[in-house]
Parts: C-alpha cells; sequence; structure tokens
C-alpha cells in the first residue's frame, strides 16, 4: 500500500499540517523540521499527490514549450535541452509540443497547454525569424526562442547574426585573407540572418581597410548544391577570392566539392569558415570545418530564466510593446578546426 501523507508525519515525528507545510515549500518551516520531513518520505517512497497540491497552492510548476520544428530537428535540439535544463533546475516540468508550421495545430496546442494551467509558455523557431504567434498565447507569459515578433509584443532572444558575421570574416582577415567570399543565406527566406550576417561581413572588411567587393557576394538556400554552385562561380573569377564564408554548414560542404574539383586545396589554397556546428557535417570533413556556432542550448536557458521572472510577477501586466521591442542578442562563438 502507497504511503500516505499522514505516515510520513508519523515518521518525521511531526503533524500533518507540518508535512503540507513542507510539501508546499512554505519558509516558516524549520530546515531541521524540512530535512526530517524529507528524509521521511524517500524512506516511505512517498510520492506528493500533484493534482490535489496544484489545487491548494493553484501553481502546476509546469511551462510549456512550442515549436515549430525544432523536436525534429537534429541541429536545433539544443534549444529543448537547454529550456529542459533550466525548467528543471528551477522545479519546474517542460511540456514540449511540435507543431510543424501547421496554425491550427499552433492554436490547438496552446489551448491544450492553457486547460493544463501551465504558468508560462516558451515559443521556439527552428531558425531565426520574425513570427506572429496565434493571439492565445497573450493569455499567459510568454518569450520567444530564435524568433521575435515584429511588433515587440514578447520578450525575445535570438543569436546575434551580425556578431557572428563579424567573427567569421575577421578570424579569415586574421590569418591573412584580402579576398573573401561570402556565399551568405537567401536575404528572403532567411531575412534576419542573411542580413545581420552581411552587415558583420562588410564591417570586418570596412575595420581590417579592404574594399567592399558585391562581386564576392552570392545568395543561396541552405541546400548543399546551391553551396557547390556559387562556390564554383566564385572560384572561377579572374582573381578568386582566397577563403570562403559559408552561410551554413550544409552549403559549406557544397564549398569543399567545388574546390577539390579544382584541384585546390583547404585551407592551403582556400580557407573555409562555416555557420551553424552541425557536428555530423564539421567534424566528419576533410579537413574539420572551423565554423560559428548558433547559441541554441543558451537560448533554451535564456528564455526560460526570462519567462520565469515574468511568472514571478505574479500577474502582473506586461510592460507597452516598446519595453520588448529589441530582441536580446546571444553571443555567436568560433569553433576552430582545421579549415582555416
Amino acid at each position: 500500500m502507497a504511503a500516505t501523507i499522514r505516515d510520513v508525519a508519523k515518521r518525521a515525528g511531526v503533524s500533518f499540517k507540518t508535512v503540507s507545510r513542507v510539501l508546499n515549500g512554505e519558509a516558516t518551516v524549520r530546515p531541521v523540521t524540512r530535512q526530517r520531513v524529507l528524509d521521511a518520505m524517500d524512506a516511505l517512497d512517498y510520492t506528493p499527490h500533484h493534482t490535489a497540491r496544484q489545487m491548494r497552492t493553484r501553481r502546476s510548476n509546469t511551462i510549456g514549450l512550442i515549436s515549430d520544428e525544432i523536436a525534429t530537428s537534429p541541429f536545433a535540439v539544443d534549444i529543448v535541452k537547454g529550456a529542459q535544463l533550466e525548467a528543471w533546475h528551477h522545479g519546474m516540468l517542460l511540456l514540449v509540443v511540435n507543431t510543424e508550421r501547421d496554425a491550427q495545430h499552433e492554436a490547438d496546442a496552446i489551448a491544450t497547454l492553457l486547460e493544463r494551467r501551465v504558468e508560462g509558455i516558451v515559443y521556439a523557431a527552428m531558425f531565426h525569424r520574425s513570427v506572429e504567434p496565434n493571439d492565445r498565447l497573450r493569455h499567459v507569459p510568454a518569450v520567444l526562442i530564435d524568433c521575435f515578433e515584429p511588433n515587440g509584443a514578447y520578450p525575445a532572444v535570438v543569436p546575434d547574426e551580425e556578431q557572428g558575421g563579424h567573427l567569421a570574416t575577421q578570424t579569415l582577415i586574421d590569418h591573412g585573407h584580402r579576398r573573401i567570399g561570402f556565399v551568405n543565406l537567401d536575404p528572403v527566406a532567411s531575412a534576419a540572418a542573411a542580413a545581420g550576417r552581411l552587415v558583420g561581413y562588410r564591417r570586418a572588411l570596412a575595420e581590417a581597410g579592404l574594399p567592399f567587393d558585391p562581386e564576392l557576394v552570392r545568395h543561396a538556400t541552405t541546400a548543399t548544391d546551391q553551396g557547390y554552385t556559387l562556390t564554383a562561380h566564385l572560384l572561377d573569377l579572374e582573381d578568386r577570392p582566397t577563403a570562403l564564408f559559408c552561410g551554413n554548414d550544409r552549403m559549406a560542404v557544397g564549398a569543399y566539392c567545388a574546390i577539390y574539383e579544382r584541384g585546390l586545396r583547404i585551407p592551403a589554397d582556400v580557407a573555409v569558415i562555416g555557420y551553424d556546428d552541425q557536428e555530423e557535417i564539421a567534424t566528419y570533413l576533410m579537413p574539420a570545418l572551423t565554423t560559428i556556432a548558433l547559441p541554441h542550448l543558451e537560448m533554451g536557458r535564456w528564455g526560460v530564466r526570462r519567462l520565469l521572472d515574468l511568472v514571478a510577477a505574479d500577474g502582473e501586466p506586461l510592460a507597452d510593446p516598446p519595453a520588448f521591442a529589441t530582441p536580446h542578442r546571444l553571443t555567436c562563438p568560433l569553433v576552430t578546426r582545421d579549415s582555416v
């Protein structure tokens, strides 16, 4: 027979109400008494009845995470991991829902989480972009991860794309390169990332006193074949680049193929730096790819911490939209391998 709260009280030598206060996290219980109760619970393998406690405290100790494709994306799953670690650190349970970018699934997911009385929701995207979450999200404290709402309706955390583009370009400059090709992301499909990285690329060139040459910048989808085609175009220029900055690691795979097809060596003839740090790609290329990492784990942790700050406000109204107009940006670090 499962142990009851009265069994715990008897073993700990305290009253039923004292055990209840321990379960509810009340600060009035002396540390020595609290420890006796916890030891009794362990000895009896006692599990509190969560639903009953939720009714007493009006807290679920649960937060939701709604994503588009993160849960099925091999390189962005660290957002979920970071959120889970931070939630667990604060004694919170994380419920994860993947919507596959279906608007009705998103609306249903938010409604279901609200029915389960989650204390807040983190809303995450697979890649840095503008989003317009379902209006039901306004019914609970919410934070956006790897995305932002155009009007600044929610606090948000995103990668610092400009810093990442600057770091990639500056790394190549520091290794002596002066003709640096940039196979950037699609400016429409990946507007925030493409624009930010291009600003960083141009700023690094300007700081080094190097001219910006539009002929060295190409835009592509994220596919490997696009990386190959556009790198081939750059390498066929009369004054070809000696280094390439690729918008992601998959495009860098295509760049490697185009370089080797021309009998050139990496990094002796052409240095290559990628973006994303997809380990299953970057570590198995020959030579291993130097790349810029996206701070997925840190974004997940930051998002949950910020959400719990809002929850702790205990129902205080959110600030006016301008307070959230600028997303919090996290540094994208360099992962040094052998391609530069």
